[in-house]
This record gives structure tokens, C-alpha cells and sequence, in this order.
């Protein structure tokens, strides 16, 4: 029986493409560089804005990263002035997390994003409050793929790593949770398509957010 859901944030619980597609443009802009279009933009996040802006730059000519420095002080700048912008629940996300809390299942959200924009992101879109548990980016907590963060969601909250459903959209998010020992879900209404996330072999793969329900009324 499954007692806690932990989720991945961005391409998972919220459309954040537009957000990260606008902030990582701006900084390419300030930086002389071209715009990079919403399917690149995919592919690059996933393990924090500093690996994000590095595929960037790399993918914009800068091989050698001699601009890093400078193009993550402007990520920095711009970011919290545009993580909110068109952020948006994905179908059924809703519907699905308030059938988890009905049924007693604890939901937390566990994210390679800063500590702060992630609770920022979550706030807007379903409340303060609705989630029971937070987990960005800060110190003193590895990111992900490292199972840490998952293992620290499963602890706080009191339940077994066995029975958690660990929840993501891309590689990072299978290693994570299969890492932590958790029953591990690939989503590909995200970020990533169906044969990323197979490669790994999760428990589950799932096309729509009302498909969880019946791995949960299955077990």
C-alpha cells in the first residue's frame, strides 16, 4: 500500500516550459547570444539552473564556458522576475491530487529548482498550504539524482521508502527514485518522451495523471 506520492515539480506538477523558455532567453539575450526554441528548452533542465544554463551556452557556441560565470549572474537576476510567468497545472493534475488526499496519501514535491521559486511556483498554482512537504534546491541536501532529497520527503513525512510512489518526468527523476527504493512512475506528458524514461526501467510509465489512480486501486 502506497502512502506518500513524491512528485517532481516542473514537467511533472506544473507547466513551467514557458517560464524557463523565457528566462533562459533573456540571459542568452543579454549575452548576445540567439533565442533557443521550447523543445531545446526541455532538454536542458531538469538538474538545476546551473547545469540548465551551461547546456545553454554550449548550445549556443560557448563549448569552453568561458561566459558561465557571467551568464549565471544574469539567470540569478532575471529568473525570480519571471518563474511565475504562464506556469500552469498540467490536465487532470489537480483532479489527481486532491483523490491522493482524500484517500489520506501524502503529497510532496521534491525539485532540482531553488528552495524558494519552488515553493513560489507551487503557491501560485495550487495554494499555500496543499502540499505536506516542499523540497527545493538549498544547502546541505544533494540534488537529485542523488536519492537524498527523496529519502529526506520519505522520512519528515513519516512513511517507509517502500511505500512511496516517486514521480518524474525525466532520466534524473528514474534514478532518483529507483536510487531512493521507491516504486518509481515515468510521466511523459512532460518534459521528456516515453523512450528516456523506459531506458530505466521504472515500475510504472503513465500517459495521463488519472492513470495513478489505478496503479494506487490496484494495489
Amino acid at each position: 500500500m502506497y502512502r506518500c506520492c513524491i512528485f517532481d515539480l516542473d514537467g511533472t506538477v506544473i507547466n513551467s516550459i514557458y517560464a524557463l523558455n523565457r528566462t533562459i532567453n533573456l540571459m542568452l539575450e543579454r549575452l548576445g547570444y540567439a533565442p533557443v526554441d521550447e523543445e531545446h528548452t526541455k532538454i536542458f533542465v531538469g538538474d538545476g539552473y546551473k547545469k540548465f544554463v551551461e547546456r545553454a551556452l554550449i548550445y549556443s557556441g560557448d563549448r569552453q564556458l568561458s561566459r558561465l560565470d557571467k551568464a549565471l549572474q544574469v539567470y540569478e537576476e532575471v529568473f525570480p522576475k519571471n518563474c511565475l510567468y504562464r506556469i500552469e497545472a498540467y490536465e487532470g493534475m489537480k483532479e489527481l491530487l486532491e483523490y491522493l488526499k482524500g484517500r489520506g496519501i501524502k503529497i510532496a514535491v521534491l525539485t532540482n529548482k531553488a528552495h524558494a521559486q519552488a515553493v513560489e511556483n507551487i503557491e501560485t498554482v495550487y495554494g499555500k498550504g496543499f502540499f505536506d512537504l516542499i523540497t527545493g534546491e538549498r544547502q546541505g541536501l544533494k540534488r537529485k539524482p542523488d536519492p537524498a532529497g527523496a529519502l529526506y520527503t520519505a522520512k519528515t513525512l513519516g512513511v517507509k521508502p517502500e511505500e512511496c510512489l516517486y514521480l518524474g518526468d525525466t532520466n534524473t527523476d528514474m534514478k532518483t527514485g529507483i536510487a531512493a527504493g521507491m516504486d518509481t512512475v515515468g510521466v511523459t506528458w512532460g518534459f521528456r518522451d516515453r523512450k528516456e524514461l523506459e531506458a530505466f526501467k521504472p515500475r510504472y510509465i503513465v500517459d495521463a495523471p488519472w492513470e495513478i489512480r489505478g496503479i494506487l486501486e490496484s494495489v
